[in-house]
């Protein structure tokens, strides 16, 4: 891709951001003039409705070689692993789930290739819900671009990163960052490390946005100077490239002439963005008591939070320090970055995940529940992992792949076996 420097980026969440990759190529003072400059393109990339509040109206002016309207017909391809809402080859379930890591792929497997769902809720024709997926992939995209219309992508690496080569320019995202593509923008994924493993969630609905702050205060938690946002590049390329895009929970490709990521300047707020969670504000309790998840919420919409549990310090007083038996409204699908779970003791690794739907009872093992009970409460700093969570507010129905998969604990509920009768009247 061609530009002047990849390493530049624009911050801020929410901003207008604009970038060249050719000096002149943006114009000024209008966005769509009789000639645009360099004998360029105008294109308005839309991700909200035209009627929007400002606050929360998303758009984008793009600046390229060729018109997105010059490509063949889409055609029907086959979806692989991947499936869309709704999620209807099985029934909600209640029962608590785990899974270890996918298993490794065949080579020669690239993104699209290596998706596989987990399941979600909502319906991406009626634009509301979401999906849990999961990624891996042992060969860059070559000669292919991969676009979600029915809605954006959130990338949370866990093993290796991911070059993502957008309309908008470029971002790699490393384990310990994340990354969001906007609905509709196309991108390739290479493999910098050579081969990637992570997570992926797929908001149908509203753009997730920065949590408001109420009592806080104007500072904590995830700050808008933090979100990167890349500098244009483009390619100026010709042959053939194959087109996937994402449309109705189904696969649709077309064979490209040029390379569509051919974007030589850019304005507007419909951009993707790049977050490193270590520059995550922890906030918690410095008297007693657990907070509530939501304390740890990095980005927010209506379809689904995303949470992570950063490496933070502990001191609470005759408190139970891990996450408390509880039952909640809101379904918890949780995965594992690095290193360990505070309330797990064992069987919850890297690459893997848990689901908790609506109203099912999760909390600390029967070993951690042992050692907090017991454990000296001096101040601790909990830095031993990084976990996330997406977190809904409607039952996440399975796939089945998903539920039937060999690489489900089929023993899960067995960590909060031996919790014996405590009460002492």
């Amino acid at each position: 891709m061609n530009a002047g420097d990849l390493t530049d980026f624009s911050p801020g969440f929410g901003n207008q951001h604009s970038s060249e990759a050719v000096p002149g190529a943006l114009p000024l003072g209008r966005n769509s003039p009789q000639r645009a400059p360099l004998g360029l393109y105008a294109e308005q990339l839309s991700g909200s409705a035209f009627t929007e509040p400002r606050a929360t109206n998303r758009r984008s002016w793009l600046y390229r070689i060729r018109p997105s309207a010059a490509h063949p017909p889409y055609h029907r391809v086959a979806n692989g692993a991947l499936r869309g809402a709704p999620f209807e080859e099985t029934e909600p379930d209640p029962n608590r789930m785990r899974w270890d890591p996918l298993p490794e792929p065949p080579p020669g497997t690239d993104f699209v290739a290596g998706l596989w769902t987990l399941g979600g809720n909502g319906d991406a024709r009626r634009r509301t819900g979401m999906a849990v997926h999961l990624y891996r992939a042992n060969s860059p995209m070559t000669d292919r671009v991969f676009g979600d219309a029915d809605g954006e992508l959130l990338f949370v690496p866990e093993r290796g990163s991911v070059s993502l080569c957008t309309e908008f320019g470029r971002l790699v995202a490393a384990p310990g960052e994340v990354a969001l593509i906007p609905r509709g923008v196309r991108f390739r994924v290479e493999l910098p490390d050579g081969s990637a493993r992570g997570y992926l969630c797929e908001n149908y609905g509203e753009p997730l946005d920065l949590p408001e702050l109420g009592p806080i205060g104007a500072n904590g938690l995830a700050a808008a100077r933090d979100f990167l946002v890349p500098a244009a590049a483009y390619e100026d390329d010709t042959g053939p490239v194959e087109v996937i895009t994402k449309f109705g929970g189904n696969l649709w490709a077309a064979t490209y002439d040029h390379s569509p990521l051919d974007v030589v300047a850019w304005h507007g707020n419909h951009v993707p963005y790049l977050y490193d969670l270590r520059r995550f504000n922890v906030l918690g309790s410095i008297s007693f008591d657990h907070p509530d998840p939501s304390i740890f919420t990095v980005l927010t919409a209506p379809s689904v939070d995303f949470v992570v549990f950063a490496p933070r310090w502990l001191v609470g007083e005759d408190t139970f320090r891990p996450p408390y038996f509880h039952r909640n409204v809101m379904s918890e699908y949780m995965g594992l970055i690095e290193g360990a779970y505070d309330a797990k003791a064992g069987g919850f690794v890297p690459g893997g995940g848990s689901l908790h739907n609506m109203m099912s009872a999760h909390g600390p093992d029967r070993e951690t529940f042992l050692r907090a009970s017991t454990a000296e409460l001096k101040p601790q700093k909990a830095d031993e992992g990084l976990a996330f969570m997406f977190e809904t507010r409607w039952p996440v129905t399975l796939t089945a792949q998903a539920l039937n998969s060999e690489h489900r604990q089929r023993g899960y509920d067995d960590v909060w076996q031996g919790l014996q009768r405590n009460f002492l009247v």
